[in-house]
């Protein structure tokens, strides 16, 4: 099946043809022709396979000719929102849609105005919209299409009161996609009370990583974190995407790679949006191999090749876990995701194997490659404080700290006598359960 057996206007086929796309995803096929209709859609496919057109060609389609505010995109995450005001602005040129992204770390003042000019779509973040409803500087009453993205996302990062707000705005009377890569909890409750006799699309099932991503897990001591990464970045030239769990972290590991030799760049919420901005340009464009983030980026990478990607510290949530997996191997390309479970983060990796229904591949720590033993040296020479506090800020946050047993396994390999190789570290094994 093509885009044209899908309902596509002439206008749309030929936008298609020059951004390349040739036919259309699974989710694709299956969500723009309800969508079309305006019947309601809820969309589950795992991150990296179309989700973002399967709702940009039914808005362009359903709104060209119209004026006014038409159309609301919401959006977890700046970088999401930009990606799909890209999106937009691609499949609306010489249609006379004109659209805003409207996200917070930039000022309100050049929004306000775009809202006066009038744009018939608005791509936002939740809090940035309500800034604006606060001022009274944005309208939804003539909203007839919402399209909720990443929900799972929104409602796991605490958007739902303020999801609440918007909607007061909303008209009762109009059309809501809502498209997740999972759909529990929280998000099957928000749908049924915010949807009309959905059509369901389910792709793949709900907690499903990308087939094409090949999965590991290391259990390694926390100490030993920073050299497990350094050795595996030197076993081959991928693009690399970093996740730790605080944005303290983050800079402490960029500084770690950036002094062993790699270009790095690092993205989190406390970086404002320029630098964030600089982060992503510079990582797409090859000129930094390794981006080090936070959770605030796993929905709004767009980067084509990301050919590695590596769970430094196990997220909270097991859905995260999905999302993050999914920066790689999207589309039809494939990849490698690396998870580094320390014994404080057992009981996270179950979370994760239960979400999915699978267990993850148990590999092998290279303690006798070169670089691992250089940064464990390191980390033994800066002394035993250095070693402890570097521990804590790792747990803190994990589902429990380890108890001793676990911890003198976890201990970091420490130099022989005599200047000789590290003594060799068993990796932890997990208790079983009683």
């Amino acid at each position: 099946m093509g885009f044209r057996e899908l309902g596509i206007s002439e206008k749309g086929l030929a936008a298609l043809a020059r951004a390349g796309f040739e036919a259309p995803t699974p989710i694709q096929a299956q969500a723009i022709p309800p969508a079309l209709q305006g019947k309601d859609v809820i969309g589950c496919a795992a991150t990296g396979t179309g989700k973002t057109l399967a709702f940009v060609l039914p808005i362009v389609e359903r709104l060209e000719g119209k004026h006014g505010t038409r159309a609301l995109v919401l959006a977890p995450t700046r970088e999401l929102a930009q990606q799909i005001g890209t999106e937009l602005e691609r499949f609306a040129h010489g249609r006379k849609l004109r659209s805003a992204v409207v996200i917070g770390g930039v000022g309100m003042t050049p929004q306000t105005q775009a809202f006066q000019r009038g744009v018939e779509v608005i791509v936002a973040t939740p809090g940035r919209l309500n800034d604006h409803l606060d001022h009274r500087t944005a309208r939804l009453d003539q909203i007839e299409i919402l399209v909720l993205d990443e929900a799972d996302r929104m409602l796991d990062m605490g958007f739902l009161p303020q999801l609440r707000r918007i909607l007061e705005h909303v008209p009762r009377e109009r059309q809501s996609l809502l498209f997740s890569a999972t759909m529990a909890g929280e998000v099957a409750k928000f749908s049924r009370e915010n949807l009309r006799h959905p059509v369901r699309v389910d792709i793949v099932k709900s907690g499903a990583t990308a087939e094409r991503a090949v999965q590991r897990v290391f259990l390694v001591g926390e100490e030993e974190k920073t050299a497990l990464l350094l050795a595996l970045l030197e076993q081959d030239a991928l693009s690399t995407l970093v996740f730790t769990r605080t944005k303290r972290r983050a800079d402490r590991l960029s500084r770690a790679l950036a002094r062993a030799g790699h270009e790095v760049a690092v993205i989190h919420g406390d970086r404002s949006q320029s630098q964030r901005d600089r982060a992503l340009d510079g990582f797409r464009a090859g000129n930094s191999r390794v981006l080090v983030a936070t959770d605030i980026a796993a929905r709004g990478i767009d980067v084509a090749d990301i050919g590695h990607v590596v769970n430094f510290d196990l997220p909270h949530v097991p859905e995260d876990y999905v999302h993050r997996v999914g920066r790689t191997a999207r589309a039809e390309a494939s990849g490698r995701a690396s998870s580094f479970a320390s014994p404080g983060e057992q009981d996270l990796l179950r979370g994760i194997e239960t979400l999915t229904r699978r267990t993850v591949e148990r590999a092998a720590v290279p303690r006798d490659h070169e670089r691992f033993q250089t940064e464990v040296r390191r980390l033994a020479a800066a002394g035993p404080e250095k070693a402890r506090r570097e521990h804590r800020q790792g747990g803190r946050g994990g589902a429990r700290q380890p108890n001793r047993r676990a911890a003198a396994v976890a201990a970091p390999a420490s130099p022989a006598k005599g200047g000789g190789p590290p003594r060799r570290v068993g990796s932890w094994k997990p208790r079983r359960r009683r």
